[in-house]
């Protein structure tokens, strides 16, 4: 899951004068002010960016569909008079988490 929307970083790369903003697996490299080699981006510049913005549009996504198909799980669960619904939920839920953690 993309935790940084790359406009984010590439409006932080035009206010540092870090320059050619590409992504390799999950870290974001660029060039920095008169440098030949890329380097990734500072995590505590990440860290301050995530501050600020909060979450990413992706994760906006997946946090919807996890508030919905918790809803929808209690409502099924509740109809059917069954905790399946709710166990498939939790399940959902928890592979949601796992993908929004960084570690």
């Amino acid at each position: 899951m993309n935790k940084y929307c790359t406009e984010w970083i590439q409006e932080w790369c035009l206010q540092n004068g870090w320059t050619d903003l590409f992504q390799e697996r999950r870290e974001y490299w660029a060039f920095p002010p008169h440098a030949v080699m890329p380097l990734p981006i500072p995590t505590e510049a990440l860290l301050s960016i995530k501050a600020e913005k909060g979450f990413s549009p992706q994760e906006r996504l997946w946090l919807s569909a996890a508030w919905a198909g918790a809803v929808i799980s209690a409502g099924l669960g509740v109809y059917f008079q069954s905790p399946m619904p709710l166990v498939l939920a939790f399940a959902f839920c928890a592979v949601i988490f796992g993908l929004m953690d960084d570690e």
